[in-house]
């Protein structure tokens, strides 16, 4: 499958903002799973990751760590996929 130069560039751009999140600890977590997953990522999955770019640092950080519930809101299973992951 060959992509055209559209949704080459939103994974160039969310594997950029995945690995920058101004946290160390979200680059490991949310940059390693982009970076691990994202050529397997469909429309749909990217459409979902760039709504999950959103999200505070601080919020997914007490998610992953399990300080905090993930609000209704937010979860969906590519979000329970990245907060599982382990770098």
């Amino acid at each position: 499958m060959t992509l055209t130069p559209e949704p080459e560039a939103r994974r160039k751009r969310l594997l950029w903002r995945a690995t920058h999140r101004g946290i160390k600890e979200m680059d490991l977590l949310l940059g390693g799973f982009v970076a691990k997953h994202l050529d397997r990522f469909t429309a749909a999955d990217i459409a979902d990751l760039e709504r999950i770019m959103d999200i505070p640092d601080q919020d997914m950080l007490s998610w992953a760590t399990k300080q905090a519930d993930v609000p209704t809101e937010h979860l969906s299973p590519l979000l329970i996929q990245v907060l599982a992951y382990t770098p």
